[in-house]
């Protein structure tokens, strides 16, 4: 009888810091993101997912490039960074084996801008124009030109668009693409540079008052969270996804960015 009321006890003492200690018995995930918009949205999403029994590591990276072979290798958990043409190119061009989970989630649109002129007609013949060298977001900064009017590119094409792909240039423009990470320093020097909200903003710049081109928000570009193959079905994927898109982070997101970073729930 003492045994028994013994046990009883004890699995009520369990029961009581399980319900009173929760957090500490939270499951625990690395989330990659770079520095700036993502890394703040991040920690904005910490302690709702707390809340819902995950607790998230969120880790920052300078350097994009490094976050998808780290989820893939297992080194991070899940990252909440890049595109989806960004997410397909990774995957074939290094092999990878990473897939979006629970749709998009911010659209941090891509703006031109420029320190000599206001506005796309002001833009004189043989104008020097920057925009990212990475294969994806090149063919996004090309096809924004061509919603602009400055260049016309072959029918059907996305973000696969290359230079070489351009049928109508009448102002004979001359793109010059750079590391992403050094459009907005390349202002001082051209006419008009194509750069992603990512470094935009972290560089100063405000894509709804500074920028003379901007993506709408029908754009193919919505960011999303990406996980390797082997976890899409892990349980804490469907606490990760509810999380961010809550009512909470996007409240953070409309606050702080004022409309530069747009929630795509």
């Amino acid at each position: 009888m003492r045994y028994s009321k013994f046990i009883a006890g004890t699995v009520s003492a369990v029961a009581l810091f399980v319900a009173t200690h929760g957090a500490a018995l939270a499951e625990t995930i690395k989330f990659g993101v770079t520095a700036g918009p993502h890394a703040q949205i991040a920690e904005a999403l910490v302690p709702v997912a707390k809340a819902k029994g995950l607790d998230i590591k969120v880790v920052e990276f300078s350097d994009g490039a490094l976050i998808d072979p780290a989820t893939n290798d297992g080194d991070l958990d899940a990252n909440g960074f890049q595109h989806t043409p960004y997410l397909n190119q990774q995957n074939k061009d290094r092999g990878l084996h990473l897939v979006a989970v629970g749709g998009k989630t911010v659209l941090l649109p891509m703006a031109g801008y420029s320190k000599k002129y206001k506005s796309l007609a002001d833009l004189p013949k043989g104008a020097q124009v920057t925009i990212p060298n990475d294969p994806s977001n090149a063919g996004r900064a090309l096809k924004l030109l061509e919603a602009g009017g400055v260049i016309k590119l072959k029918a059907g094409l996305t973000y696969n668009a290359t230079e070489l792909d351009i049928i109508e240039n009448p102002k004979n423009i001359k793109i010059i693409p750079m590391e992403t990470a050094q459009l907005p320093r390349s202002l001082e020097d051209v006419d008009f540079s194509v750069i992603t909200s990512h470094f935009a903003l972290s560089a100063g710049l405000n894509p709804k008052k500074d920028g003379i081109l901007i993506e709408d928000q029908l754009s193919d570009y919505f960011c999303l969270i990406a996980v390797a193959d082997k976890n899409k079905d892990a349980p804490w994927v469907a606490t990760l996804v509810e999380a961010y898109k809550s009512p909470e982070v996007k409240a953070v997101i409309d606050r702080t960015f004022q409309g530069n970073v747009i929630a795509g729930w």
